[in-house]
């Protein structure tokens, strides 16, 4: 859907994108000397549902009056606590219930699914990744290649934008996968560029990966809760992600994994822990390892309950208003943003994330020009220190780059018109 496709009056009273709006006031909103500042960090750590307090509380309470029966008792008890998010989860990330698990954080997942899927032979033996990855997710590659007695240099292809440019062209990362053909063990990319703010195409890599044999994994930490991500029909392998950015779960919350459903009941060598064990049997005690189908076959140790409550009061917001509604209101406020920038900024910061709506969440990335093309780190130092200064809570990226995220969730019109006020009087003056 493009920008011009999404009516302002998405946001009128009565439409699905009103009802999302309104659920502002179940956020606790940061303050500063008593007035609420204006959040765009949601893509760094996501603001709190008031709910969360009360599922936290809840689950505390009765650890206070149950002890080890709390596992057992009470209206959710913990034995199976994790299932209480299975199905929203699911629902958000376009997968099946058998498909994915709340669990670990996201880099435990991602070494737990490429003990699995990166299974390299003497010829089949590279890893493809982009040059600019997360740098847990760089030293992870890097650790499992090290692990396999294997050298980086020929087992690691790293893929750069072309010169000049701030995003990878599609069709290149279709060429570099071909290129790559029987080398290729697996593929490792991100659905949003934590950086840049560049959305890619999951079904499109994952099919040019399986044409050449090779599995494909996703780092999703900037895609869920923020893009429609429809891992199933995807027909990627395996994916992980973080719940503490867009799903609102709260700092180091737990993470989550998917595992396509065609590996449920498979073979694959794994690093396994007992609460991945078959649960009619878990309890038996027995040496040999029996794996859960699904992605549970994959858990190590039993939940973890204080960081699962917050997940669930998030995931119920998202089940209310669903990700369609939201990605739509999301659009039209970084279409927004985007537009207002061009118009009064354009001689002062660059955007340099995707103009295009179908290769974007809600995050722009923004270079302060300071008179050149390429950016300078002291020029946009100087604005993102402004815009705190203007109660303004964006995110700072080295060398050059501030991220701005206009949250469907939770900000407004009124956050993006305070945004760009505050970077138009910190270059040119005046209200």
């Amino acid at each position: 859907m493009s920008i011009a496709a999404i009516s302002p009056s998405l946001l009128s009273a009565g439409s699905a994108a009103d009802a999302i709006a309104c659920l502002r006031t179940e956020f606790a909103i940061p303050e500063v000397y008593g007035r609420p500042v204006h959040y765009f960090c949601g893509n760094s750590l996501g603001l709190m549902p008031k709910a969360a307090k009360a599922m936290v509380l809840e689950a505390l309470d009765a650890w206070a009056v149950e002890g080890v029966e709390g596992h057992f008792k009470g209206s959710a008890p913990w034995m199976r606590y994790h299932e209480l998010v299975r199905d929203d989860l699911a629902t958000l990330v376009g997968a099946k219930p058998i498909e994915v698990v709340a669990m670990n954080t996201l880099t435990v997942n991602l070494h737990l699914l490429m003990t699995s899927f990166f299974r390299p032979t003497l010829t089949r033996n590279v890893i493809m990744m982009e040059a600019r990855a997360f740098p847990s997710d760089r030293h992870a590659v890097e650790s499992q290649l090290k692990l396999h007695g294997l050298e980086l240099d020929t087992c690691l292809v790293e893929l750069s934008p072309e010169p000049g440019s701030d995003f990878l062209d599609p069709t290149a990362i279709d060429l570099a996968i071909a290129a790559l053909g029987e080398r290729l063990a697996l593929v490792l990319m991100p659905g949003v560029q934590y950086a840049t703010g560049q959305a890619f195409d999951l079904a499109r890599i994952a099919k040019a990966a399986h044409a050449v044999g090779a599995k494909v994994g996703f780092d999703l930490a900037h895609a869920v809760g923020n893009m429609e991500v429809n891992l199933h029909n995807s027909g990627a392998d395996f994916a992980v992600w973080c719940s503490y950015k867009y799903l609102n779960s709260g700092p180091g919350a737990v993470a989550g994994a998917f595992v396509h459903e065609r590996h449920a009941t498979s073979d694959l060598i794994r690093l396994a822990g007992w609460w991945g064990h078959r649960a009619d049997t878990r309890f038996q005690m027995r040496s040999n390892f029996e794996p859960t189908p699904g992605a549970d076959g994959w858990q190590l140790s039993n939940p973890p309950i204080f960081s699962l409550a917050p997940l669930r009061a998030s995931l119920a917001q998202f089940s209310r208003v669903g990700i369609a509604n939201l990605r739509q209101r999301s659009m039209f406020l970084t279409g927004e943003l985007s537009r207002k920038i061009t118009d009064e900024l354009t001689d002062f910061v660059k955007i340099i994330t995707p103009s295009d709506p179908a290769q974007r969440g809600c995050q722009l990335s923004l270079r302060v020009l300071d008179g050149q093309e390429t950016g300078g780190q002291q020029a946009g130092r100087a604005c993102f220190q402004a815009l705190a200064t203007a109660n303004i809570v964006a995110d700072w990226r080295e060398p050059d780059v501030i991220r701005v995220a206009p949250v469907p969730l939770y900000n407004t019109l009124e956050d993006i018109d305070a945004l760009v006020a505050a970077m138009r009087c910190h270059f040119v003056g005046g209200a």
